[in-house]
């Protein structure tokens, strides 16, 4: 595919880059406390990013969390206004070993950027600070009011997010929310979120008895924690791959025969998706394609697993207790804190008299579906076909942005989800990378969407 970026990008893309680099250095790790400082000292270069780019207004929030940064640019009320979400949290970069180099010390390969975050979401958060840099150095009038909101606790589950939200309603005041942090089918077929799944994420606690015990006095004799989570575990899914869990499947909403067949017009290899991933066949629900099992259909999967004795060597011990970390990706209509009470009710009821278990939700969000007829919506497809060449394919992803169907809840408004990273990025898995095409095509494409967004008679 050939590239023509516009001047201003081509003039200073290698200057985009290496301020990128700057901020992947940082490691803004949310999950874990020892990092609080350095998620500060993104947030405070996010916002010194935002003043240089232009805007006003720019805050670094507390919130009962991590802070969130704000900033403005108002130029004409009677214009219409976009408010741009994104977050400059990252997921751990464990395993540390499987990365090929370090996950905070980026490494430009192959057109690719390598870091934790370079996708998901500090790169694709990062080109809506340059479009506004773009657009302020264009000589025109900004075609659009513009606010920011970059979250710091994207990543453990936007716990403060929803109170910012209701204590800052008028400051958030817009038209539409554009949002950066999903993908494209490819880069020779551009495509646009229209569906996001929802998530009920669980911790389960196994406890036999009350201390770790010799396996050769007791085995057979106590129940083994971890053997007792894995036969737990097996039996929340049937043979046909469906979740055994109760009323799991109660309100989820069926797409129509017409909606799976205009779905599978997408272009998508499971050949080439095998080949990527090294696996000689895909798994899932019977019934339902490898594209629709990762995106229009609800799943459970074991995020994590431990119990006993993992150090190096041998140690001959039946484990006091053995966890799980669960998370259900949840379609319409499902609601995550019904999903959450269903799963513990028939989780504790698998447990046997000889264990006790715990369940515990840590958080969840519910699954949204964006219009195609909006104006916001044309604006961006428009903008596709003037910095792509092509028209975008509407495509439901399999991922979870909670914010959504909470911004339409606090906010009453809708999001665009105008992201640009490929599957192939690695998102949350050891040497995370975003394309430089993708980073700087995502600039040009952003600042078009401002401009055909301000252009549109508004509904």
């Amino acid at each position: 595919m050939t590239t023509t970026y516009p001047a201003y990008i081509e003039q200073n893309k290698d200057r985009f880059i290496a301020e990128l680099f700057d901020l992947l250095r940082i490691p803004s790790i949310s999950a874990d406390s020892k990092y609080a400082p350095d998620v500060r000292r993104t947030a405070e270069w996010v916002a010194q990013s935002l003043r240089l780019a232009g805007a006003d207004n720019v805050e670094v929030m507390p919130t009962g969390g991590h802070p969130m940064v704000y900033g403005e640019k108002i130029t004409d009320l009677s214009k219409p206004t976009v408010l741009v979400y994104g977050h400059y949290d990252v997921q751990p970069p464990d395993p540390i070993d499987l990365w090929h180099s370090p996950p905070f010390e980026p490494v430009l390969k192959d057109g690719k950027i390598y870091a934790r975050g370079a996708c998901d979401d500090k790169g694709q958060m990062f080109m809506h600070i340059k479009a506004l840099e773009m657009l302020m150095h264009s000589g025109e009038p900004l075609p659009v009011n513009l606010k920011f909101m970059i979250e710091g606790e994207e990543e453990v589950g936007s716990e403060n997010l929803g109170r910012f939200l209701e204590e800052n309603r008028a400051k958030l005041r817009a038209d539409v929310i554009l949002v950066s942090d999903t993908g494209i089918l490819s880069n020779e077929h551009p495509s646009i979120c229209v569906g996001l799944r929802g998530l009920a994420y669980m911790f389960v606690d196994v406890t036999g008895p009350n201390r770790d015990l010799h396996s050769g006095m007791y085995g057979g004799a106590v129940a083994n924690p971890i053997n007792v989570l894995c036969d737990m575990i097996s039996s929340l899914h049937d043979e046909k791959r469906r979740v055994t869990v109760p009323g799991f499947y109660d309100r989820v909403v069926e797409l129509t025969n017409a909606e799976r067949a205009a779905m599978g017009q997408a272009p998508f290899s499971e050949a080439e998706f095998l080949q990527e991933l090294d696996m000689a066949a895909p798994m899932g629900e019977e019934g339902y394609t490898t594209l629709e099992r990762k995106s229009i259909r609800p799943t459970l999967d074991v995020n994590g697993i431990w119990g006993g004795y993992t150090g190096e060597g041998a140690k001959t011990v039946i484990a006091s207790e053995a966890h799980a970390k669960i998370s259900m990706r949840l379609v319409p209509d499902q609601d995550p804190e019904e999903i959450a009470q269903l799963f513990q009710k028939h989780f504790e009821s698998l447990a046997p008299a000889s264990v006790k278990v715990k369940v515990t939700a840590h958080h969840g969000g519910w699954p949204a579906v964006t219009p195609t007829d909006s104006v916001a919506y044309q604006a961006a497809a428009k903008a596709f076909e003037q910095a792509w060449g092509k028209t975008p394919i509407p495509m439901r992803e399999g991922g979870s942005i909670p914010i959504v169907a909470l911004f339409e809840k606090v906010l009453g408004l809708k999001t665009v989800l105008l992201g640009f990273g490929l599957d192939s990025d690695a998102i949350h898995s050891p040497n995370e990378h975003y394309g430089v095409f993708n980073f700087l095509k995502g600039i040009e494409t952003i600042a078009a969407f401002h401009k055909n967004f301000g252009a549109m008679p508004q509904a």
